[in-house]
């Protein structure tokens, strides 16, 4: 079954994110679905998502602390179409088929 909540918040997240975005970029920022959820007055979603994350793979790397993540950690992701990755639960639940992501070897998470 679909979720066209989060299929549009998955779609605005890309679209917030897309001058940032290199698909393939080794350095990636996190960002939580659920506060997006929140800014977007999806209070189903802002809930259920609390703790879930969207990755943004980044054209340079940001300012700010950086650490170094194995990349078999998003095994099971998905890639949208706009090149953020998800877990593929997510991705099950938006009720959409994605393209499997394929992470670096080793990945290096922005903080900001």
């Amino acid at each position: 079954m679909m979720n066209r909540n989060l299929k549009g918040l998955l779609d605005r997240i890309g679209e917030e994110y897309k001058p940032m975005i290199l698909k393939g970029s080794r350095h990636y920022l996190e960002v939580r679905v659920g506060e997006q959820a929140q800014k977007l007055g999806v209070a189903d979603l802002e809930e259920r998502y609390k703790y879930s994350c969207v990755i943004v793979p980044l054209k340079a790397p940001q300012k700010g602390m950086k650490v170094r993540i194995d990349g078999r950690t998003f095994v099971n992701y998905a890639e949208h179409a706009s090149g953020i990755a998800f877990p593929g639960h997510i991705a099950r639940e938006a009720g959409r088929s994605f393209k499997r992501f394929i992470p670096n070897d080793s990945m290096i998470c922005n903080f900001t």
